[in-house]
């Protein structure tokens, strides 16, 4: 038996981070990226960024706060409410690039929408033929 189970993509988004929170604390900045294909997130990541180094040197090498569990949270919270503005895309990319800052998150968002130009064409030219498949058949 096969259960289908559709899960908005805002929750998708939403298990990704929580999934990823172990590696999100403590650092400083990155990028959070997911790969979205027929509204599912497929793969999902983290990018490091180095910027820290700037940070410690001119800290006198003292390591700068990075992400705790409150703004983990407020950087989840963001991100849900970003992936509700997405509209009429079902392929793509998102991502989140944060860097904190005296202790405070910036969080920039990034919407990329893919498509495939055989999947257009193959379309319109049915449409246009009034086929059904590439035989030909009707």
């Amino acid at each position: 038996m096969v259960y289908e189970f559709e899960v908005p993509l805002a929750r998708q988004v939403e298990m990704a981070i929580r999934q990823m929170e172990g590696e999100l604390k403590g650092m400083t900045a990155g990028t959070i990226v997911l790969q979205v294909r027929n509204d599912t997130v497929g793969k999902f990541g983290i990018r490091h960024l180095p910027v820290d180094l700037a940070e410690r040197r001119a800290t006198g090498d003292a390591k700068p706060e990075g992400l705790t569990d409150d703004s983990i949270g407020e950087l989840r919270k963001a991100a849900v409410e970003s992936i509700k503005r997405k509209k009429s895309w079902t392929h793509g990319e998102v991502t989140y690039d944060f860097v904190i800052k005296q202790g405070k998150l910036y969080l920039s968002v990034m919407f990329e929408s893919n498509y495939n130009m055989a999947n257009v064409l193959f379309h319109v030219n049915h449409k246009k033929m009034g086929k059904k498949d590439r035989s030909g058949e009707h």
